[in-house]
């Protein structure tokens, strides 16, 4: 009975022990969170106080006058983030279908692999690469063949510079690739074998089994993985410091030179001298900061809203 007791009040303290460890680890979390919020907006504040919501319809970005504006890094990280979406999301899902229903282990391994060594190139790679071997590429041969077939539009007019930010999301897209590859590979790889398997034995073709089974099953991690890469495309810095063009204007062309919030913080922090420069700066930062969390919040309520609806169907 003593032993009991004795072996009773160890698994005790052990379970007290992890309970505190793993409350104290998230605890952690959320005041770093807190905290970082906290420094931006202290450090932010003269730029609040005098540009007020203002700041955020500005195109305005003047030193000398100390007259600061967001609007033209936020449309730039937009526009990027955007173009950057739109064409790797498409092409994950293509591919992580086709390395988990189509290809065989052989050819499905290595190139699980090379996805993988992709994702582990740092930015400032893609950057390099962006300048000196792609943006002269776009130069000589897309955007002309775009602004030759596409020139009436607002969107591909203008000069063929090669940088721009048509170039940044392109490069964007290359780097958020093998990220949401990989965790929709992943997703798919959960699909219980004994579903397939029914859906195959009642007669259904590969596609019908991939579009109505594998793909509808794992849908909210496939929204989760969407997610991550737009999280990454949103903040990400040296690569589109490079190819973006570093311009604070606003423009309706894609090949025109612009800016995003991340490469104007790269560009300009360690020139901010005056501390009206330095706050504005610091409060691009903090529209950055909430941005990135307010897509955070829509993709949990957006993963939620479609969990329940899977199980109301269910």
């Amino acid at each position: 009975m003593t032993a009991i007791r004795k072996k009773n009040s160890g698994t005790s303290r052990s379970d007290l022990v992890y309970r505190v460890v793993a409350v104290g680890a998230a605890a952690l979390v959320l005041i770093l969170m807190a905290g970082l919020m906290l420094e931006l907006i202290v450090n932010s504040g003269p730029s609040i106080l005098k540009f007020g919501v203002g700041f955020l319809g500005s195109t305005s970005w003047n030193p000398v006058t100390e007259e600061f504006g967001a609007l033209s890094s936020i449309f730039g990280t937009l526009v990027s983030t955007v173009i950057a979406m739109i064409i790797a999301v498409p092409l994950s899902l293509l591919i992580a279908l086709f390395l988990v229903e189509l290809a065989p282990p052989a050819i499905s391994r290595p190139v699980g692999y090379a996805i993988e060594l992709l994702a582990a190139v740092p930015s400032i790679i893609f950057g390099m690469w962006g300048l000196f071997v792609f943006a002269p590429f776009m130069a000589d041969h897309v955007q002309p063949a775009l602004k030759n077939t596409l020139g009436f539009l607002p969107l591909f007019d203008g000069p063929p510079m090669g940088i721009g930010m048509l170039t940044s999301g392109i490069i964007l897209a290359l780097m958020v690739l093998p990220f949401i590859t990989a965790v929709m590979r992943d997703v798919f790889r959960m699909v219980p074998p004994v579903v397939k398997e029914a859906s195959y034995g009642m007669g259904s073709t590969t596609w019908e089994v991939t579009r109505k089974v594998t793909v509808k099953y794992g849908f909210s991690g496939l929204l989760g993985a969407v997610f991550l890469g737009l999280g990454r495309a949103v903040g990400e810095t040296m690569a589109v410091t490079f190819v973006i063009g570093n311009n604070h204007n606003v423009s309706s062309s894609l090949f025109a030179a612009g800016n995003s919030i991340a490469s104007t913080l790269a560009n300009e922090f360690t020139e901010a001298s005056e501390p009206m420069y330095l706050s504005s700066l610091v409060e691009l930062g903090l529209v950055l900061f909430v941005m990135t969390l307010l897509i955070q919040i829509a993709a949990q309520l957006w993963i939620r809203r479609v969990a329940k609806k899977a199980g109301g169907g269910l």
